[in-house]
């Protein structure tokens, strides 16, 4: 009996212990921690914690908010990441893409340096960590796998074009704001009359010392022994020698007194978690903008996650990612920050530098907070140019124009895509770039759904195997057309197929039977099922059998409970070749009231 109760209790622990690991992944990994991980953890969040402090800086600018707020969203949303994130290497925090999103959607509803704009940036990170853990509850994480990979990348191109263009107006010392390209090109040029040289100069050395720095630097510590894995580390760390140096000649030079323009005063301490009191029509105002940051965001940090687990042999949990990376953003709206996403070389610098879990991520939180607590002082004479410099050269990695050259030779509809995206995004702006993206990827996918691949396909002599009469040498008969799609039928491609099974027929007077091969569908859909109706009476009339091969169990089941299968003229066969060789020996027209199968 006290066995019984040991195995049951023991079932009942195993069953609540695995929930945890499923809604809580940190208790997966957490009970086994090593003082090795701990230590691998500790050097990865050193070298994270110094790459983003200035990088945390410049994306909060970028979104048009106190540099401060940078500072806050990299605190409290990389901690609850930590907890509700699938990843164990994936490192959350501002990026660019999505601050541009965030500057376009802010922009719109209130005024930059107001506290109005502070609360509608915390606003949109709560709708959009909302919206994602609302899709992870509901298990939805499939959705983004209708956004075309390409149309992402492009609008991921366009995106750092015009992020690089609105910086370029902290390197000449000007004032432009826009959020097309056209838009930004104008208001610089407007301005351009009062650049300032000494500005113009510091960015400018900035910016070419950070793309030296991505390849000579690694060579000359090559050169000074340093292990290669170590040198590529050092050199992540070049924006903070960058910030560093620029602050030192600001301070001693007074180039505030130049008219270089200085990040100035950042309030000490850590961010206060509140909830924003908003309206809600504010709200409405957000809402699809919310959805949009979140959506890329969010195919954003899937690639990332997907590649760095792949590595390790470590599976993401799509649908627990939307909800850890809905936390993250939950969490940086309480405590005062804008949308956070997963980053590209953030998290590849987390993990070539040796993180192991999540606690890097925990251990770089109390590091950024420690700065925001102690350092923000001697930030004062920061020059807004440097952090420019910074967020152009990091932006450049993203813009990739070879997904042109490759779709076009792979795919012309998904080029066109890819272009249309691209041009669309730099001429009005990321809002209508991205919706434009999305837009482009459902009309891709239905226009391929639309049309699926159907061949005509022939015995290979010799073998039991049949093929594609334009693609090999097969044995066909004109009595027989046997068809293969290689798609499941739905509404979108049914007719589709009824258009090309009439065309066949219509070209071959000799036809008595029609073998339609199912191997490669999954599933037929009620309008699917209606069209195939159709055509099994359409051939009944003029005298010609429909038979059906290679039927899957689950659709053999769909078919049997509707009735189709009492229905079909023909038969329903468990090869295509025993279709073939049974129909060749009779091509008598149908004369069959049911299946035989």
């Amino acid at each position: 009996m006290a066995t019984k109760q040991q195995s049951v209790a023991g079932t009942v622990g195993e069953r609540v212990g695995g929930g945890m690991r499923r809604y809580l992944p940190i208790a997966g990994w957490l009970p086994s921690y090593s003082s090795g991980a701990l230590r691998r953890d500790l050097v990865a969040a050193l070298v994270v914690t110094v790459m983003l402090i200035p990088q945390s800086l410049a994306y909060a600018l970028l979104a048009g908010l106190p540099a401060e707020v940078g500072l806050y969203a990299s605190i409290a949303p990389l901690i609850a990441y930590a907890v509700f994130g699938s990843s164990r290497t994936l490192s959350v925090g501002p990026v660019a893409v999505a601050s541009l999103m965030s500057a376009a959607a802010l922009g719109q509803v209130a005024a930059q340096g107001t506290a109005d704009y502070l609360m509608a940036a915390a606003v949109l990170a709560l709708l959009s960590g909302g919206f994602l853990a609302l899709l992870g509850v509901l298990r939805l994480g499939f959705l983004a796998n209708f956004l075309s990979h390409p149309v992402i990348s492009g609008f991921i191109t366009a995106s750092g074009i015009l992020i690089a263009f609105s910086q370029l107006k902290h390197l000449l010392g000007i004032s432009a704001s826009g959020e097309s390209l056209p838009e930004l090109m104008h208001g610089m040029v407007q301005n351009l009359a009062g650049w300032n040289p000494v500005t113009l100069l510091l960015g400018v050395a900035v910016v070419l010392f950070l793309v030296w720095a991505r390849s000579g630097a690694v060579k000359l510590l090559q050169r000074l022994s340093v292990p290669r894995d170590t040198a590529s580390l050092l050199v992540k760390a070049a924006p903070v020698v960058g910030v560093l140096a620029t602050i030192v000649l600001a301070s001693g030079l007074d180039l505030e007194g130049k008219g270089v323009q200085l990040v100035g005063a950042i309030p000490s301490g850590l961010p206060q978690l509140q909830w924003p009191n908003f309206s809600w029509a504010l709200v409405e105002q957000l809402a699809v903008p919310a959805v949009m940051i979140s959506i890329i965001g969010y195919v954003e940090s899937v690639s990332v996650g997907k590649t760095l687990g792949a590595k390790r042999r470590q599976k993401i949990d799509m649908n627990q990612e939307l909800i850890g990376l809905g936390s993250a953003n939950l969490a940086s709206g309480i405590s005062g920050g804008f949308p956070v996403t997963g980053g590209f070389s953030r998290s590849v610098v987390n993990f070539d530098a040796g993180a192991e879990t999540q606690l890097a991520s925990v251990f770089t939180a109390i590091g950024i907070a420690l700065a925001a607590m102690f350092l923000t002082p001697f930030l004062y004479f920061l020059p807004k140019a440097t952090l420019a410099a910074t967020i152009i050269v990091a932006v450049l990695s993203l813009v990739d124009f070879s997904i042109l050259k490759k779709t076009w030779r792979y795919s012309p509809s998904d080029f066109f895509a890819v272009l249309v995206t691209i041009i669309v995004t730099l001429l009005f702006g990321v809002e209508i770039g991205v919706s434009c993206g999305v837009l482009a990827s459902i009309v891709l996918f239905l226009y391929r759904t639309s049309k699926p691949h159907i061949a005509e396909v022939g015995l290979v002599e010799g073998t039991e195997h049949f093929r594609n009469v334009e693609r090999h040498s097969v044995m066909t008969m004109p009595q027989i057309l046997s068809i293969r799609v290689d798609e499941s039928l739905m509404f979108s491609n049914a007719a589709f197929l009824e258009e090309r099974i009439y065309r066949d027929v219509a070209a071959t007077p000799e036809l008595r039977h029609v073998i339609l091969m199912c191997s490669a569908i999954n599933e037929i859909d009620w309008s699917a099922l209606e069209t195939l109706e159709s055509i099994n009476e359409q051939l009944r009339e003029s005298g010609i059998c429909l038979h059906l091969s290679e039927v899957k169990g689950p659709v053999m089941d769909a078919l049997q409970r509707c009735g189709f299968l009492e229905e079909i003229s023909g038969k329903i066969f468990f090869t295509q070749y025993q279709a073939f060789t049974e129909l060749r020996e009779n091509f008598d027209g149908c004369d069959h009231s049911g299946p035989a199968a």
